[in-house]
C-alpha cells in the first residue's frame, strides 16, 4: 500500500529541516517519518540532509533482490512504499519530487528539460539560508532543470565522478544539503532489459555508493544531527516489441517505488535519545 507519491519528499525534508515548505507542495508530509526522526533526535530536527537520487530503481528490484535491500536498510531502516507521477519519465519525475507538487503544477509532462522558474525545494532552502549542492551526471535532469539559484552545481562526466565529488563536498562540511545523482542502472537498462547481467551490475553499484556515501556522512557529520535518504524517481518495465527496458506506462513496474529514510544524532545528541 502506497503512502503517498514521491512529491512527499518535499514536504517532508522541509519538515525535518523545520523550514517553510515551497508554495507548489500538493501533499502532506511524511507522517511516519516526521515521527521517526523526533524519536530519533528530539524536537529540533536536523541540521544536514543527503539525498541520493538513484535513476529507476522500482520495487520490483528490491523485491527481486532482499540483499541489496537490505544493504540500504543497514543506513536508512525506514522504507516508505509510494506511486510515482504520471508520466513515470526522469524529468517528470524529479520535477515533482523537488517540487512537492503533481506534474500538472510544476508544468513538466513530458521527456524535456526546462529550467523550473516555479518555487521548488532549494528556493525554500535558500530562503531559510541554508547551503546547497547538487552533484550530478552533467546534462541530467536533475543537473539542468533546477538552474538559476544560487546553489553549488557540480556537474561530473559520470556515477563514479559524481560520487568523488559528493564525498569532497561531505568531507568539507560545507552545505546543509547535497543531492546526488546517479544514472548506470537507467542506462542499461535502455540498452539490455531491467535484469539484465550489466543492469544488475549498476544497481549493485548504486547499492555501493549509497554504502561509500553512507560513510563519509558518519565521518563529516558526526557534529550534526542528519538524515540519509534514497529517494529514486520510477521503475522499469521490459518492452516486448523491442526486449529492452523502458519506462513512462502507468503500470506497477514503472510506478511502484520505495524512498528510504535514516536518521542519525550528532555525537553529543546521541546519549541523549539514542541511535539508528
Amino acid at each position: 500500500m502506497h503512502e503517498g507519491t514521491i512529491a512527499s519528499l518535499t514536504p517532508t525534508v522541509c519538515r525535518l529541516l523545520r523550514i517553510t515548505a515551497p508554495e507548489l507542495v500538493s501533499e502532506p508530509y511524511l507522517a511516519s517519518v516526521d515521527e521517526r526522526a523526533l524519536a530519533m533526535l528530539g524536537d529540533n530536527g536536523v541540521q544536514r540532509c543527503l539525498i541520493y537520487c538513484p535513476d529507476a530503481l522500482g520495487d520490483h528490484l528490491w523485491s527481486r533482490f532482499p540483499g541489496e535491500a537490505a544493504a540500504v536498510a543497514e543506513h536508512c531502516p525506514q522504507r516508505i512504499h509510494l506511486s510515482s507521477v504520471v508520466p513515470p519519465k526522469t524529468p517528470v519525475c524529479f520535477a515533482s519530487v523537488f517540487t512537492g507538487a503533481s506534474p500538472e503544477r510544476h508544468g513538466i509532462r513530458k521527456p524535456e528539460r526546462p529550467v523550473l522558474a516555479c518555487d521548488t525545494l532549494f528556493d525554500a532552502l535558500l530562503r531559510a539560508d541554508r547551503r546547497v549542492a547538487i552533484s550530478a551526471v552533467r546534462g541530467s535532469s536533475i543537473d539542468l532543470i533546477f538552474r538559476n539559484r544560487a546553489i553549488d552545481y557540480f556537474s561530473e562526466d559520470y556515477d563514479k565522478e559524481v560520487t568523488d565529488r559528493a564525498l569532497a563536498v561531505l568531507a568539507a562540511d560545507s552545505h546543509d544539503v547535497i543531492v546526488v545523482y546517479h544514472q548506470e542502472y537507467d542506462d542499461q537498462l535502455h540498452q539490455t532489459e531491467p535484469f539484465s547481467v550489466p543492469c544488475l551490475q549498476a544497481f549493485r553499484n548504486h547499492v555501493g555508493s549509497l554504502q561509500r556515501l553512507a560513510r563519509a556522512a558518519e565521518t563529516a557529520w558526526s557534529a550534526h544531527d542528519y538524515a540519509i535518504i534514497v529517494a529514486p524517481d520510477h521503475g522499469a518495465h521490459c518492452d516486448p516489441e523491442s526486449g529492452v527496458g523502458n519506462h513512462g506506462l502507468e503500470v506497477p513496474e514503472d510506478m511502484c517505488v520505495s524512498h528510504w529514510y535514516g536518521f542519525y544524532p550528532s555525537v553529543r545528541n546521541a546519549t541523549r535519545v539514542g541511535s539508528v
